[in-house]
């Protein structure tokens, strides 16, 4: 039986809300950092006379390898240091990698700072969730962990929007040579990335007024901190009940000396594998390739340059709406349900998807089935996946645990997105989004068969269910 949900006054609510909208507000450069590459990758690759699908591939995602660094080594690092910490880390890298970026004078340091920016990423993805999850109340902590999903497909709507309002209009049949020395070949891709230092100088000043997570502060020794928090996020009288669930699941013995080999403990493991597992098929499930090679994936389909740019602008937008029906829906219908349906969705969308390309259909069918899976996805595995490897995991090594989860999934991001082009070429369009929904459809049998529903139980329950 989950517990019966706390009535926070007003106050205490606008608190909360306000202390994850910030939080949250890393999810947003995340986004933005994310998929600019799809519209730049036109020009950029012109520019840096980028060849051969393998510089292509390493050119899209060199940054994940940072992605997959900074959330490695943040779980331990906000362990340490605390939750607070780690995203004014991440929002100052964010502020730097920006407009190094977007001014590199070659190839080498384009490189460089993606990377750096790729660690701003990993970062985020891995403390802002967990954060969230730590502040909000039970019955609405998937509600308020969604909103970073949430944040993030706001970044992609302003990235995807900045790049085509950026970009001068193109022939549609320019040649490669035309494009790099157009205005956008030599400036615009820069400007492209630059943009989003303004919102990280934003990131960075609000992150400062951020209170430290109050179950970082009881498994560091400052029960007297985190009772101050949180009487900010429930009231004096729901506080003192708070603290002493908390302090119930973080034995004093166990304080600061969380380790990875804690993560391979009997009982530990197998909620580890899960995480990982849900981690690995968000990415695999293949609709970040959309995003990252949206020029390959619409141009196959028939469309010119100025369109392309414009369907971008599509996609984040269906990726926006749609995830606010999944804010309204996983606290009403619970984590497992939205899963399988999003991973059905997406398998059968990708097998219509690659049946389109080999049987040469164009134009309008392959950007309706596009938009279709893309819905899926951002109701389900998108958030969702967030939800969970930020609540399965116990208190005491939840921050090591997701990290190596959030690692898991940049990693996941990486192989798909560097092989994509080496699929292509092998596999062809079709045979390739075949594949991608292959591993839908077994998500879908694994998740039926593993995952839990945790929906309106509090992480300490979650944590007595799963480990006992």
């Amino acid at each position: 039986m989950s517990p019966p949900p706390i009535a926070l006054e007003r106050g205490h609510m606008r608190y909360i809300w306000a202390v994850s909208l910030v939080a949250a507000m890393g999810g947003l450069l995340f986004g933005y950092d994310f998929v600019v590459i799809g519209g730049a990758k036109p020009f950029f690759e012109k520019y840096f006379l980028l060849n051969s699908e393998w510089l292509s591939g390493w050119a899209n995602s060199c940054a994940l390898l940072g992605c997959f660094a900074g959330a490695l080594v943040s779980g331990g690092l906000s362990d340490k240091f605390g939750r607070k910490k780690l995203l004014l880390v991440a929002a100052f890298l964010f502020v730097s990698s920006s407009a190094l970026t977007g001014w590199a004078p070659t190839f080498f340091w384009f490189v460089v700072w993606r990377l750096l920016g790729g660690v701003a990423i990993g970062i985020t993805s891995n403390v802002a969730p967990v954060y969230i999850a730590e502040i909000a109340p039970a019955h609405l902590r998937g509600r308020f962990v969604a909103i970073y999903q949430l944040a993030i497909f706001i970044g992609f709507v302003v990235g995807q929007t900045a790049n085509w309002l950026i970009a001068e209009k193109m022939p549609d049949h320019a040649t490669a040579e035309f494009i790099r020395q157009s205005w956008n070949g030599q400036y615009g891709w820069r400007w492209m990335f630059t943009a989003v230092s303004a919102p990280s100088l934003v990131f960075l000043l609000a992150g400062m007024i951020l209170p430290e997570s109050p179950r970082w502060l009881v498994k560091n020794g400052m029960s007297r901190r985190a009772l101050h928090v949180l009487r900010s996020l429930c009231g004096e009288a729901h506080a003192a009940t708070q603290l002493e669930d908390i302090q119930q699941t973080i034995a004093a013995e166990e304080v600061q000396r969380v380790r990875f080999s804690n993560l391979l403990e009997p009982k530990m493991r197998k909620i580890l594998l899960l995480g990982v597992f849900l981690a690995v098929l968000q990415q695999w499930s293949g609709l970040n390739v959309i995003f990252n090679y949206a020029e390959e994936v619409y141009r196959a389909a028939g469309y010119g340059l100025n369109d392309i740019l414009f369907n971008i602008v599509i996609t984040g937008t269906v990726c926006l709406v749609v995830n606010c029906v999944a804010i309204g829906t996983v606290d009403r219908f619970g984590r497992r349900i939205l899963m399988l349906i999003g991973c059905a969705g997406i398998g059968l969308c990708h097998a219509f998807l690659g049946a389109s390309y080999m049987l040469g259909i164009q134009g309008v069918p392959v950007l309706a089935i596009t938009l279709t899976a893309i819905g899926f996805y951002s109701m389900s595995l998108a958030p969702i996946v967030w939800v969970l490897i930020s609540e399965i995991f116990p208190n005491r090594i939840r921050g090591v645990a997701v990290s190596v989860a959030a690692s898991s999934l940049w990693m996941a991001c990486f192989i798909l997105t560097y092989t994509f082009p080496l699929l292509k070429a092998s596999l062809g369009m079709s045979g390739t989004f075949w594949l991608y929904g292959a591993i839908c459809f077994l998500g879908f049998i694994v998740v039926y068969r593993q995952i839990p529903e945790t929906k309106g139980k509090t992480l300490e329950q979650i944590e007595r269910e799963l480990v006992d």
